[in-house]
């Protein structure tokens, strides 16, 4: 069986600044193009037999650059809705809600287009992506999913059996590619936020 490949789009402008981002679709920097062209090196020797990339422009362009051919987009995979809190950084919310947590105290509500989402609706998306995924490593061909930090956070959870909100737990950079597999028939993560080069920091987005 195949494994799971999990790739977070490189840099924009808001990852550097901290906001919240979903919907407002935002270029790659410069830093950001570098960072994509980067997870090459780490797709080879893989056989990646099917890529699912979300609709995001951010996350379409870091595909490409990493030479993933035929992506299909999924919009699914998109970054978990902040509804009002897009745009938002945390120490801006923390203002007014000093406690706030996203994975367990959820967002504000947003427009009607865009208005918020709870940690298990976008548990829901994944359990829709994983079920397309897995089956297609089924063939013992590798899937790679280019998507959002949050959104593959709350994948993992729910590919290790865990609640939506256990991917609190895991951090994950710019860049960064992550494995997930089995053993023994099990899931387990097999390598999580490696990056070329390392040190590339974390955000929201």
């Amino acid at each position: 069986m195949g494994e799971l490949i999990l790739i977070r789009h490189g840099e924009t402008a808001w990852t550097l600044t901290g906001q919240h981002t979903s919907h407002t679709d935002l270029p790659l920097t410069e830093h950001g193009e570098a960072q994509a062209r980067a997870v090459a090196p780490l797709l080879a020797g893989h056989r990646i037999g099917l890529t699912l990339v979300s609709p995001a422009a951010r996350a379409r362009h870091t595909a490409e650059l990493a030479g993933l051919t035929a992506p299909l987009v999924r919009p699914d995979l998109s970054e978990w809705d902040y509804g009002g809190y897009e745009g938002v950084t945390t120490p801006e919310i923390q203002r007014d809600r000093p406690d706030w947590n996203l994975w367990t105290d959820g967002v504000a509500d947003g427009p009607a287009a865009h208005p918020g989402e709870s940690a298990e609706q976008v548990g829901e998306r994944a359990d829709r992506v994983l079920a397309e995924a897995v089956a297609a490593m089924g063939s013992g061909g590798d899937v790679a999913l280019v998507a959002h930090s949050h959104f593959l956070r709350v994948l993992t959870a729910r590919y290790l059996g865990l609640p939506a909100s256990a991917g609190a737990l895991f951090l994950l950079g710019t860049g960064a590619v992550s494995r997930l597999g089995t053993e023994h028939g099990r899931p387990v993560i097999t390598a999580w936020n490696t990056t070329l080069p390392q040190g590339v920091p974390a955000s929201v987005g």
